[in-house]
């Protein structure tokens, strides 16, 4: 049996690979990912990849469904943004496809704040030096709007830092690792 993880971009994606192998386990040989794009794509029962995805787990091909995507910015998204927002509106989608009993769900942002992406959330790990170094470089560069560093934060944190990567042991992320364990454990 294969399982599947839905998420919005490569940065996603990436984040769950990388804590998946951390954790020992193949990702590449269990799991059927799902590029699902836009957030809002989530949000439409009758999107294209949950159709290919409900046909798939009522044939048996498919056991386990783990939903991934960001919290964003309720001052920028009032129907979607934040955390709450975003469950709220998942929750229902999820039981219209019949998939409650075999899915769970992870949203990415800033623990603390329980708004951001998944660049927020790598961001929340760094120890402060880190973190404070990569904020005054977004401030005083060129790189976008100050509220643009989802498209920067990773390269520049792997540029900046090549021999430190993140650190999977820090608390934050418990929770994904959690659900990777359900997810990818036979």
């Amino acid at each position: 049996m294969k399982v599947a993880i839905l998420h919005e971009g490569s940065e996603d994606l990436k984040l769950v690979k990388q804590l998946a192998s951390s954790l020992g386990y193949d990702f590449e040989a269990l799991v059927q990912p799902f590029k699902v794009g836009r957030k809002s794509n989530f949000f439409k029962a009758n999107h294209v990849d949950y159709l290919e995805l409900v046909q798939l787990v009522e044939a048996d091909q498919i056991d386990k469904v783990l939903f991934v995507l960001d919290a964003d910015d309720p001052a920028n998204d009032r129907t979607y943004g934040g955390y709450e927002n975003t469950l709220t509106k998942l929750n229902p989608i999820i039981d219209e496809l019949g998939l409650r009993a075999v899915s769970q769900t992870f949203i990415c942002c800033d623990p603390q704040s329980r708004i951001g992406n998944v660049e927020s959330l790598l961001l929340s790990t760094l120890d402060d030096e880190k973190k404070a170094c990569i904020e005054h470089f977004l401030e005083c560069s060129e790189f976008g709007a100050p509220d643009d560093t989802k498209a920067v934060l990773n390269s520049i944190y792997r540029k900046g830092f090549p021999r430190a990567p993140y650190n999977y042991d820090h608390e934050y992320f418990d929770e994904l690792k959690e659900k990777l364990e359900w997810l990818l454990s036979t």
